[in-house]
């Protein structure tokens, strides 16, 4: 419950924001949220601001949400472990260190965040410690750092901007003609409820096909993730790893920890995983 009320403040803090700054924008331009460029400077502010405001804060918010706690001085071997493991495979990848975090789950899983390269966040969950053994832990740990060094967090971050931006703006645009066409010139400005409903709607359909864009580029990250940590630890030890996750626990992670995860939850429609099937994963390491 916590972790749920958390989101929701966060997001309506960064909408909040988002809001103040818009309305400044548009009445120094003098344009009307009506207008063309209004509509796209609507769907701008809130489809880019939004995914890079929340990439900003990525490392705060996996923290939070996830109750990780960073290793700032080793307590044990696993994280003395842990801390070396990382540093080593942080080097030999090109990048800065990131901070290495333990969160509490029965789940076997990890994420990479941050808003760069050289300023990220690598966390695993005390099942996949529990459950793994050195060299599969060894590989996951291999497969976050890969993203990291990718920079898949940025990418992913554009292109959610750009598809967010898409939608604002497809669905105002055919809300306001849906609305002309219903009302005419009765009601002007956009106020009538017909314009919010279709609004609304069309929105909630051009973010379900959006979602399967979003979700097709993050199952080609995985599979560059896992050739990456191939290079940094051996294919075997991957592929090890991929073969124990088949029974792992459904995965508890969200939004952007989870499409940076080594797993996802099960039962999902393909077009929206943002994770590849396992054994696909195994077979691709296999060529």
């Amino acid at each position: 419950m916590k972790r749920i009320f958390l989101f929701l403040l966060t997001n309506l803090a960064v909408m909040l924001v988002l809001g103040v700054v818009l309305s400044i924008i548009m009445s120094a331009l003098g344009l009307s949220h009506r207008s063309l460029g209004g509509i796209l400077l609507i769907a701008s502010v809130f489809g880019f601001g939004g995914s890079f405001i929340s990439l900003f804060m990525s490392k705060w918010i996996a923290k939070k949400s996830t109750g990780a706690q960073v290793i700032t001085q080793p307590r044990n071997e696993t994280e003395h472990w842990l801390v070396q493991t990382v540093s080593a495979q942080a080097q030999k990848a090109g990048i800065k260190m990131p901070e290495v975090a333990i969160y509490d789950s029965p789940e076997m899983n990890a994420f990479a965040t941050g808003p760069s390269k050289n300023n990220s966040l690598v966390a695993v969950s005390t099942g996949l410690l529990h459950n793994m053994n050195q060299d599969q832990a060894e590989a996951v740990l291999a497969h976050e750092v890969s993203h990291v060094a990718n920079g898949d967090m940025v990418t992913l971050t554009l292109i959610q901007g750009v598809v967010n931006t898409f939608v604002i703006f497809a669905a105002k645009v055919l809300a306001g003609i849906v609305d002309n066409f219903l009302n005419g010139d009765e009601e002007e400005g956009g106020s009538s409820w017909s314009y919010f409903l279709f609004d609304m709607l069309f929105q909630v359909v051009f973010g379900v096909l959006a979602s399967i864009v979003v979700a097709s580029y993050s199952r080609k990250r995985e599979f560059a993730a896992d050739s990456g940590a191939a290079k940094l630890v051996g294919a075997d030890k991957m592929r090890s790893a991929l073969e124990r996750l088949k029974q792992n626990h459904p995965s508890q992670l969200q939004g952007s920890m989870m499409a940076f995860g080594i797993a996802s939850g099960k039962g999902m429609a393909e077009l929206f995983s943002s994770h590849p099937p396992l054994d696909a994963r195994i077979d691709a390491l296999r060529k």
